[in-house]
């Protein structure tokens, strides 16, 4: 009823919440009003909705953002704790790669030659791939991947046409929280396909790459980075040349791997020294 709801000041009062972000609650639908005036556009809540705002506070505080908060909070029940579940192990996957780029970065800041990482070498045939394209930052690096890799996918399925091989991406350029260098998405395939609005064809060079292997626990980006900073160091170390950009390469079990098992390799085609 009429009576029952509550003015803004009122629901920040009992919540502790700022009127900002309640209002930014409300305009991203995360905490919309229980009725809006149209002539005068005063917010007013009901009971229910004091609680959910204290929970958004909650899981606001716990890191989550918004839109996950409101996954969390719509799904209800033990649906509600199975998120809040899975983001924290993200969390935790994340802190963890973080620490090992930290480990390596302190051992490069100290001048000592790290030595986690075991650097393998191997040959790489020609193949055939389609790509896309675009320039992306770290934050828009995992969105890029997923949509790139389904946008390749689905045309090798209308075309009839399969994968020869793992898709992998080219990082032209660096990608960081500052930098948005080039990213190209490959998948390899033999059959005849032709291409398609923002899907390309070429012919990736057969060349000598080496390459890091990577776990599920190691593939968040801090930890990805400073793999990508070791190989490239390797090749230094031992007279190479580099010869093709940095690329990733992605594993089909990347989406349902557990925390110890090989998802992506981190590679760098490379002409051999001369007195390799």
């Amino acid at each position: 009823m009429q009576e029952d709801l509550i003015a803004i000041g009122e629901l920040a009062a009992r919540t502790r919440l700022s009127l900002k972000a309640l209002r930014l609650y409300g305009d991203r639908g995360l905490l919309p009003p229980a009725r809006t005036d149209p002539r005068t556009g005063v917010r007013r809540y009901g009971p229910a909705q004091v609680e959910r705002a204290r929970r958004i506070a909650l899981l606001r505080a716990a890191g989550l953002p918004l839109a996950r908060i409101a996954a969390v909070l719509d799904a209800g029940g033990a649906e509600s704790v199975r998120l809040l579940a899975a983001y924290w192990r993200e969390q935790e996957s994340v802190h963890a790669a973080r620490r090992e780029a930290a480990g390596y970065a302190r051992a490069v800041l100290t001048g000592r030659n790290p030595t986690v990482y075991e650097i393998a070498e191997r040959e790489v045939p020609e193949q055939k791939v389609l790509f896309t394209r675009s320039q992306v930052t770290a934050a828009d690096l995992p969105g890029f991947l997923a949509a790139s890799s389904e946008l390749l996918l689905s045309h090798l399925r209308q075309t009839g046409a399969c994968l020869s091989g793992p898709i992998f991406a080219v990082f032209d350029g660096l990608v960081s929280e500052d930098s948005d260098g080039p990213v190209e998405v490959c998948a390899p395939t033999v059959n005849p396909v032709e291409p398609a609005g923002r899907i390309g064809v070429r012919i990736e060079p057969a060349h000598r790459e080496a390459y890091l292997t990577r776990t599920k626990r190691q593939a968040g980006f801090a930890a990805m980075a400073a793999a990508h900073d070791a190989v490239g160091t390797w090749l230094t170390d031992h007279g190479h040349t580099r010869s093709a950009a940095n690329r990733e390469v992605y594993y089909p079990n990347w989406a349902t791997a557990g925390p110890d098992e090989h998802v992506a390799d981190i590679a760098v085609p490379f002409r051999p020294g001369a007195g390799a």
